[in-house]
């Protein structure tokens, strides 16, 4: 079964390589019209969209800087991927002695479930918090840290170098608004972040070290009412906060409006810059870019398409592309001015690849072409089924073809009797005249002559 699954998908594949798509942009293309955005007080800056990848706006996103505690959006998500919100975290020593800055005054021998832990790094900033995680997860400081550098690549970092779980000053423990930007796209592919970022306020039950309830309020300040109201976000659905005087503020902000989720950083930001920052991206973002349904727009990359260029309608009930996918362009563009191709470099498991969509050099969004391997199987049993169908159809079938050979030769004989007769009727009839005329029987004319022994 698995060797029939893969030739469908290398058919699949096949098919996928012969598509024609839309030729790159050209250098005219590539001088289109991209907003600018307005000028911000933070040293680096991004505003990404977080389904397609694409940067609606950038000042400096690739410059190393300090992260402080939005370092924890890393850490989160590597402890919502390798363990279960249910497991038990007992404090260490070093998670309680070896850490500073803000917390939730856990002591050493402390236990909390994963779950309340989580919601005290994201929430609370809890820096012994952050280090009792990872140390639960990694087993030691040192291996969760090459976790977390692993993870950072794993989602397209290219300027990090991370040393610590919770961002507290290291002169090696660097990232960008770039790597902050990708670290947030995966982490709110995971439905676990997102409620946790997204929540406001939390209540910690009584642990074995204390004995009464522990309430966290989101420090996000466009979230909840954590300081003042002045900067509450209607759109904001979560992000982290952090602060250390070699870092300045920095702020990851997420936020959903007209089909847009939108990741924005900033880093070495003032207090008040940070927020102000933030609120200028985002309004001019979701004032001047759209989101354009591919399903709507594009017919190049149909499963129709796919299954026309190889010639092999019936493939085209075993993938499926992302008809949920879209594209973000200025408000001032047209759709008929993107270009895309097909990527088939390093697809992922389950999947054919995917088409890249393009607004003069600017990717602008994707969608992946997955294997329907349900019905890939549905249609290997079907077959296999068949083929037990088949065997008694052979047998009838070679049945009526030794009939029909049989009958082929017996009319193959007749006709070379008939034309024997013809070309020696005449030889044959004097012989008998002969034998006739010597008072030979008719019977014994036709018995052979025996030899004599």
């Amino acid at each position: 079964m698995k060797k029939r699954i893969m030739t469908a998908v290398v058919l699949v594949s096949m098919a996928i390589s012969l598509l024609p798509g839309q030729a790159m942009a050209s250098a005219k293309q590539k001088t289109v019209y991209w907003p600018k955005g307005p000028k911000v007080e933070a040293k680096s800056a991004i505003i990404m969209e977080a389904n397609t990848g694409a940067i609606l706006y950038e000042k400096k996103i690739h410059t190393r800087r300090y992260p402080a505690s939005i370092t924890k959006i890393l850490t989160t998500l590597l402890c919502i991927e390798n363990s279960d919100l249910d497991e038990t975290v007992t404090f260490s020593h070093d998670a309680v002695f070896k850490t500073e800055g803000t917390s939730i005054a856990r002591d050493e021998g402390e236990k909390m479930s994963m779950k309340d832990t989580l919601y005290a790094v994201m929430l609370g900033s809890a820096n012994e918090c952050a280090y009792a995680a990872a140390e639960h997860v990694g087993g030691t400081i040192t291996d969760f840290v090459k976790m977390m550098n692993a993870k950072a690549k794993e989602v397209g970092c290219v300027d990090s170098t991370f040393h610590n779980p919770h961002g507290l000053p290291d002169p090696k423990h660097k990232t960008s608004a770039y790597d902050m930007a990708m670290i947030s796209k995966a982490a709110l592919q995971n439905d676990t972040f997102r409620k946790i970022t997204g929540t406001k306020t939390y209540t910690i039950p009584k642990t074995n070290k204390h004995k009464e309830e522990t309430f966290l309020v989101n420090h996000h300040g466009m979230l909840t009412y954590y300081h003042t109201g002045r900067h509450i976000y209607e759109n904001c659905i979560g992000g982290k906060t952090g602060f250390t005087q070699v870092a300045g503020n920095t702020l990851v902000t997420f936020a959903e409006k007209n089909g847009l989720t939108l990741i924005c950083v900033v880093m070495k930001d003032s207090a008040e810059g940070q927020y102000d920052d933030t609120t200028k991206l985002l309004d001019y973002c979701f004032d001047n870019y759209q989101a354009y349904q591919l399903s709507e727009h594009d017919k190049t990359y149909s499963l129709e398409s796919i299954a026309k260029a190889l010639n092999f309608e019936q493939m085209e009930p075993y993938i499926k592309i992302d008809e949920t996918s879209y594209v973000v362009l200025p408000k001032t563009a047209e759709f008929k001015s993107v270009t895309s191709k097909v990527n088939q470099e390093n697809p992922e498991e389950g999947s054919a690849g995917s088409i890249e969509y393009y607004y003069g050099d600017r990717l602008v969004g994707s969608a992946g072409i997955k294997f329907n391997t349900a019905k890939m199987e549905e249609y290997v049993f079907d077959n296999q089924a068949q083929a037990k169908k088949s065997k008694h159809t052979v047998e009838i079938n070679l049945t009526l073809v030794l009939l029909v050979i049989g009958g082929v030769l017996l009319l193959a004989g007749a006709i070379a009797a008939g034309i024997y007769l013809r070309h020696n009727i005449y030889i044959i009839l004097y012989n008998l005249r002969r034998k006739r005329q010597n008072g030979t029987p008719i019977r014994q004319m036709f018995r052979r002559r025996r030899r004599r022994r």
